[in-house]
């Protein structure tokens, strides 16, 4: 089994940043991780995560108090399912983050 992780800059500031794993056995893609996370308060932090954990293909909004937003993607296949990831999260990195954000001033 051949595993793959790298990261992806999403702004000009170097801020945002997409890491993507692949898991790939006798060349069939078996798993796929696709986190946006940004830097907030001097750290990393994770805010959407779509992952196969659990069995099934899902995304995962995380929150500022450590909730998730669970919310399984129904696509037939994980090559189509991987696309539609990076696709959302390359589309909509800023928003998810604005949202990160009015959350953790509600705190």
């Amino acid at each position: 089994m051949k595993e793959i992780e790298f990261l992806s800059i999403l702004d000009k500031f170097g801020h945002d940043r997409l890491r993507v794993r692949f898991k790939i056995d006798k060349g069939e893609l078996i798993d796929v991780v696709y986190q946006y996370e940004a830097f907030l308060s001097e750290r990393w932090i994770p805010i959407v995560r779509y992952d196969c954990a659990h069995g099934f293909f899902h995304r995962d909004v995380l929150m500022p108090n450590g909730d998730k937003e669970k919310q399984e993607i129904a696509i037939d296949n994980l090559k189509s399912a991987s696309k539609y990831a990076e696709q959302d999260l390359k589309d909509r990195w800023e928003w998810y983050k604005e949202r990160f954000i009015k959350k953790t001033k509600k705190r």
